[in-house]
């Protein structure tokens, strides 16, 4: 079984590309920030851990994390960003072993992983392949603006604490643009499943 991990910065239009990789050539896709919600529902170890770490006032009136509070809160700050990843990304890692070798015992032929930290917590380690999913900043911001509501201060925040495209790279087996339109995304994705 092939394992890729697909990475890039925040709305580079991942997502997208892992439903098309997923519907077309019917891939197994998993997402790690899919994976950190479960592992944060409310009376979970690692929910535990964050209200012991960051206090009540993360919680919303249910008793659950606020994510998006807990968002604002860590990316303007990298000392609470790496107290919360330290929390959640080694449970987050764990959970994705185990799903990797059930799929391989499953006979499964392809694994996508996608994870916005897949290159800072290490996954290219366990990946066969590691692509790059990249769209111009000023794309990547007008797309936060339309479907997340952000302000152009969280997103410069946001952008800030993420690494620079030059680092991604660097350190990338592929890089695919996604800056125009999905059609010309799908070209590039056809060209390397064609391939492998």
């Amino acid at each position: 079984m092939k394992v890729i991990g697909i990475t890039g910065g925040i709305g580079s239009g991942k997502s997208e590309v892992l439903e098309y990789l997923r519907r077309e050539y019917g891939v197994y896709v998993c997402e790690a920030d899919r994976v950190a919600k479960t592992l944060q529902q409310k009376d979970t170890d690692c929910y535990r851990a964050i209200v012991e770490s960051f206090g009540e006032e993360i919680l919303d009136e249910e008793g659950e994390l606020d994510r998006a509070g807990l968002a604002e809160k860590v990316f303007v700050s990298p000392q609470l960003l790496e107290r919360l990843n330290g929390i959640v990304h080694p449970a987050v890692k764990e959970i994705i072993c185990q799903e990797i070798e059930a799929q391989r015992a499953a006979g499964e032929k392809m694994f996508v992983l996608e994870a916005a930290l897949l290159l800072e917590d290490h996954y290219d380690e366990i990946c066969d392949e590691v692509w790059f999913i990249y769209a111009d900043r000023d794309v990547r911001r007008r797309r936060l603006k339309n479907s997340r509501g952000y302000s152009d201060d969280r997103i410069t925040a946001i952008f800030d604490s993420q690494m620079t495209r030059d680092a991604y790279l660097e350190r990338c087996d592929r890089a695919i643009d996604n800056s125009r339109s999905f059609d010309e995304t799908c070209v590039q994705l056809d060209s390397i499943m064609d391939r492998m």
